[in-house]
């Protein structure tokens, strides 16, 4: 028995490779004839689904359903649809499984053999059965109304021994084409273990083993990498070592070094180059190889070389923790630049965002309390945030947009986050069913998505809870560590800052716009004189000090003001207000521009001398103003200005220039007198009063702001409403650093028909002409019914006057909204009112004046002085509009009389 086995390893490699063949032609065998049936199995089911779905949908299957009787329709159809189709059956049925259609027509009426739940679900279903016709592989579809109901039920199917009757038939071509597989087979390992047997030398099974042990101690049992690498560039050997650094494919030996898949480059490179190499350092994917060459055929080897390999990876391990510190470095100090660039709350949560997107979160979202965005702190613990940025990898995720006001239940890291202002970390979103029972259904949304792991940290500043941060993460397979929660809780400390930061300038802001608007003219008073458009905007750092106003004088005349109070913020606004009530005051007296400016300056100077050493804030010194009164009966302007830029004249031709009016000082500065200057100005002129905010910008020259400025202004047509919008869009950026006010006024002259002018000669028996002379103006007018109360206050005024006043004197009636009766004299004599007693022979004329006359008052020219009293139309409900009735007899004076 010994002599019969081989006493070789050729003749054991043949005996084992003839049994191998033998066990893979059997093996190929079963195998075809196992695919065959499952071929076949699977044919006959597709031709189930096909034939059953063709005749489901067939036209006027609808119709012969809802027949009186479907199985006289529909029967003959389906024999003839079984032959042609191949199939063993057709059965038609209704939803309760009941046969309208059976290739044994005594089936008919009958109940289905097989499954039709699926496919009362609109389900296609197959299946295998023991049916009426045998073992049965059949399909069950649902036949659809117009409406998409289920109505009827379609089967079709093959008998399973017609199925396998092919595999039976197809079963000796196998076998016969097996057995020539096996006889090549045979043959060629008879050929291969020949060849195997002079290769050996005929060695025994002991020698072999010795030889292979001595090769599997050597090349696997090493930590290092072997590599051997023939003349021509392929690879020969490579031990299971080097497989793993290089990841080398099972089938690497034998091929090209430089085609083999996933081989380094630079490792390629190496290994054919065929020089020595002496422990350098390759980089490997994500390995740092240590590689030592040398030559096969130094002692009469083969050409090649032979390669030992090391793992340096712990040394890349070093690198790629100094590299990500180095972009976690990165990312804070981008973060620092980039967060907070502007004093706006919701830019910098949106900056937050932006910041952190792709560098540390595939997806971030800023939640805040929605007292925080109008600059309050947020009140009592709610966890109720609005969404205030959103930003991502991609715009399509699930994730709450932005602005929707969020409720987050108390079990959400949100809800914790922001009542213990400690951070949360949720590496699985998918096992977290706090976070899930915000909303299930968007939650799941937001998994199937792809999102994974989420990072809440609350924005905390100076002990308040703003809002939460959240980072959520999906491209990366990982879930977030400890080590990206103290990054995230660093990042968002600094965001926490701006944002508070943004959240106390939006409240400031708010109180300063707030306070600016109530101290600016919400509406112009209205007037004849001049025809008014005005514009205010706010620079974009806030509210500053620039104001404007229009104030009636007495005698139809209108003051035009724009002041101009450096600076910004609340200080300016109040500066701004409080010079705006000072100006308002000061005009009462109907002073001259220059003195108007004069007591302005010298209240400014108090101003500032009263602050307090201590207080921050500085004065009101920078203010500047530009005063003007209009008169519509001489059409004369008188101007002044305090340091502020010259207006703007526009001609009725549309011609541009700017009057060059005396240059004042600052308000505040004291010492130095203001003067003005008169123009005459035509019916149909435009003044245009206007703040540097207008005219100087950082990226121009001032002359370059009043050339654009002239150039804007230069149309005769426009009306004041139109000079405004025209001046805005040429001269104004995108963002304006200083706030801006215009005013633009068009002049209008009273007509001479409604001004009456009279010298009075300079004694008491004149006053009674003059009356009368009055009177037949009030006639022509039709105003008759002023008449009584204007002939008393005249009067009163003429006769005190002449006996109290210096000559020449004159009067003058103008006819505008009312009627002012005016008696100017050469006097500077101020009259007061009083009070007279029960027993006084006088004293009663200016009480008298004062009862008729909406208003009266006086003011002083260069020449004298002009006292004034101005009667409402009638129907305006004062008392001159009621006549004398209403005043007791004994008010009237025994000279008017």
């Amino acid at each position: 028995m010994a002599d019969r086995r081989p006493r070789s390893v050729a003749g054991q490699v043949f005996v084992l490779q003839v049994a191998l063949v033998v066990l893979l032609v059997l093996g190929a065998v079963l195998a075809l004839v196992l695919q065959s049936r499952s071929d076949g199995d699977r044919e006959a089911r597709n031709r189930s689904i096909a034939v059953a779905e063709s005749f489901a949908n067939s036209p006027g299957m609808a119709q012969a359903l809802t027949s009186p009787d479907p199985s006289k329709v529909l029967q003959p159809l389906t024999e003839t649809a079984r032959v042609r189709a191949g199939v063993d059956f057709i059965v038609v049925m209704n939803t309760h499984g009941i046969r309208y259609t059976h290739p044994q027509p005594e089936r008919i009426g009958g109940r289905f053999v097989g499954t039709i739940e699926p496919s009362l679900a609109g389900r296609v279903h197959t299946e295998s059965v023991d049916g009426p016709l045998g073992e049965e592989v059949q399909a069950v579809v649902p036949v659809r109304s117009a409406d998409g109901k289920v109505m009827a039920l379609v089967s079709a199917g093959l008998k399973v021994k017609n199925v396998t009757g092919v595999v039976n038939r197809q079963l000796p071509v196998i076998l016969a084409t097996s057995a020539a597989g096996l006889a090549v087979a045979t043959a060629g390992t008879a050929l291969v273990a020949r060849r195997l047997r002079r290769q050996t030398h005929g060695l025994g099974p002991t020698e072999m083993t010795r030889v292979y042990e001595h090769h599997d101690a050597v090349l696997h049992a090493v930590r290092e990498g072997v590599v051997i690498v023939g003349g021509d560039g392929r690879l020969l050997l490579a031990n299971d070592e080097a497989k793993r650094l290089l990841q080398l494919p099972p089938d690497a030996e034998g091929r090209s070094v430089k085609d083999l898949p996933g081989l380094d480059p630079g490792m390629a490179e190496l290994l054919c180059s065929g020089r020595v190499a002496t422990d350098e350092v390759v980089p490997a994917g994500d390995r740092l190889l240590a590689v030592n060459q040398r030559h096969t055929d130094r002692h009469g080897g083969p050409p090649g070389t032979v390669a030992t390999i090391r793992d340096t990876t712990e040394l890349r391990s070093l690198t790629g923790r100094a590299e990500g510190a180095r972009r976690r470095l990165n990312l804070l100090y981008d973060a620092g630049v980039g967060i907070g660039t502007t004093l706006d709350v919701v830019r910098t949560a949106e900056e937050l965002a932006e910041v952190t997107v792709q560098r540390f979160a595939d997806f971030v979202t800023v939640d805040l309390a929605d007292p925080v965005l109008s600059g309050e702190e947020p009140s009592g613990t709610s966890a109720d945030m609005r969404r205030t940025a959103v930003s991502g990898i991609r715009d399509d995720h699930p994730l709450y947009p932005r602005g929707r006001m969020i409720g987050f239940v108390p079990s959400t890291p949100q809800a914790r986050g922001f009542g213990t202002g400690r951070a949360e970390l949720v590496p699985d979103l998918s096992r977290a069913p706090g976070w899930s029972a915000q909303d299930p259904e968007r939650a799941a949304r937001i998994v199937e998505y792809g999102i994974h792991s989420l990072i809440a940290v609350p924005l905390k500043a100076r002990g308040v809870v703003l809002g939460v941060a959240n980072f959520w993460r999906s491209q990366k397979p990982e879930p977030f560590e400890e080590e990206d929660l103290a990054l995230a809780e660093e990042l968002v400390a600094r965001a926490a800052v701006c944002i508070d930061n943004a959240r106390r300038y939006t409240r400031e802001h708010a109180m300063a716009v707030t306070l600016q608007r109530s101290l600016l003219p919400r509406a112009l008073p209205e007037q004849s004189a001049l025809e008014v458009a005005h514009r205010y905007l706010p620079a974009q750092s806030g509210v500053g000090g620039d104001w404007f106003d229009v104030i009636p004088l007495p005698g139809s005349r209108v003051a035009l003001v724009v002041g101009d109070v450096v600076g910004h913020g609340l200080h300016a606004a109040a500066a701004m207000g409080r010079l705006r009530t000072a100006v308002h005051n000061f005009s009462t007296l109907d002073l001259p521009p220059d003195e108007l400016l004069g007591r302005l300056d010298d209240l400014v100077g108090r101003i500032d001398q009263d602050e307090d050493d201590s207080d921050t804030i500085a004065g009101m010194t920078g203010a500047t103003c530009l005063y003007a009164v209009y008169d519509p009966v001489s059409r004369r302007c008188a101007l002044a200005r305090a340091g502020h830029p010259l207006p703007a004249l526009v001609h009725p031709d549309g011609k541009v220039e700017f009057p060059d009016l005396p240059a004042g000082p600052p308000l505040g500065l004291g010492g130095i007198p203001f003067e003005s200057a008169e123009l005459e100005l035509a019916e149909g002129s435009r003044l245009v009063f206007y703040t540097d905010g207008l005219v100087e910008d950082r990226t121009r020259d001032i002359d370059v702001g009043l050339e654009l400025l002239r150039d804007a202004l230069a149309h005769p047509d426009q009306s004041p409403e139109e000079s405004c919008r025209t001046v805005l869009e040429a001269l104004l950026p995108a963002h304006p650093t200083d706030d801006v006010a215009l005013l633009v006024a068009r002049t209008r002259a009273l007509d001479d028909d409604r001004v009456a002018d009279w010298e009075v000669p300079f004694h008491p028996e004149a006053v009674a002409g003059i009356r009368s002379a009055a009177v037949r103006q009030l006639e022509q007018w039709g105003l008759d019914d002023l008449s009584f109360a204007a002939e008393l206050i005249l009067s009163e005024l003429i006769t005190n006057a002449i006996r109290y006043g210096a000559a020449p004197v004159r009067v003058r009636l103008l006819y505008d909204r009312g009627v002012t009766c005016e008696v100017a004299d050469h006097s500077s004599t101020s009259p007061h009112l009083r009070y007279a007693a029960t027993t006084d022979e006088g004293g009663r004329g200016l009480f008298l004046v004062a009862q008729l006359a909406e208003r009266w008052g006086t003011r002083y020219t260069a020449q004298g002085k002009v006292i004034w009293a101005e009667l409402p139309l009638p129907g305006a409900g004062s008392p001159a509009a009621g006549g004398a009735g209403t005043l007791p007899f004994d008010v009237f004076d025994e000279e008017l009389l």
